[in-house]
């Protein structure tokens, strides 16, 4: 696709935007979502993924697009993006840029956990100093426990440690992300469970308020008749080798 033809794309589709976006929608996004964006359309997630259908797959397309720095746009760009073709240094830039949990989120849900490169961007993220940038680590974290059925428990149980390191950080995004990475490794399988229950029992007794809240949180759910039957009529899956 030549530049000429990637800008009219971009073009058609901030004009699609703007025309499905809703006032209200907009101005909800920061008091009933605690979305706090300078440029929103207010288009609603279902829209965003109709248009992101339209376009398919189109890795040129999504960078542009984000440079736009409008949110649906970025929103748009992790729908339509290609994960072979993401770079690491792309990675970096996108995280760098984030500047609200919905974004953050987004990207890592539709398109960073299913890079070549994620696993190896979670150390790096979650030494980094930025609230949405610390984020990005756990909520990449919580996505793989969703999204990558080959990983590896060992895997998990180095994000574990990532998460007892990490647990004592008060702000609020980063705090919630790592409750929610905590709490998804310990419903992926039996021995995660336990792993994760063992690691929430030591956030309790640490004597810091904010680990103590999310091991307390995290043990409500992982310690759950109901969690624990599920777990238990689970097949298990043994991952291959890797060559």
């Amino acid at each position: 696709m030549t530049k000429k033809s990637i800008d009219a794309e971009v073009r058609n589709a901030l004009a699609w935007l703007k025309r499905t976006g809703s006032k209200t929608i907009r101005d909800d996004m920061a008091p009933k979502y605690g979305i706090h964006v300078d440029k929103a359309f207010g288009v609603s997630m279902a829209n965003m993924k109709i248009l992101a259908k339209k376009i398919g797959t189109d890795h040129d397309l999504a960078i542009v697009l984000w440079d736009t720095g409008w949110y649906e746009a970025r929103m748009l760009a992790s729908m339509i993006d290609d994960p072979a073709e993401v770079t690491t240094l792309q990675m970096d830039k996108w995280c760098a840029d984030f500047d609200n949990w919905g974004i953050c989120d987004t990207v890592c849900f539709n398109l960073f956990d299913r890079t070549a490169h994620a696993w190896k961007k979670l150390p790096q993220w979650s030494k980094l100093g930025g609230e949405f940038q610390k984020r990005t680590a756990f909520a990449l974290l919580w996505s793989l426990t969703v999204h990558d059925k080959k990983a590896e428990d060992s895997q998990f149980i180095k994000g574990l440690s990532l998460i007892e390191r990490e647990a004592n950080d008060e702000r609020h995004f980063v705090k919630k992300s790592v409750n929610m990475a905590l709490r998804a490794i310990g419903k992926r399988n039996l021995a995660l469970n336990e792993a994760a229950k063992n690691t929430a029992q030591r956030l309790t007794e640490s004597g810091n308020a904010t680990a103590c809240w999310i091991g307390k949180d995290a043990l409500r759910e992982l310690t759950s008749a109901v969690l624990i039957t599920h777990l238990s009529e689970k097949p298990i899956i043994t991952p291959r080798s890797k060559p």
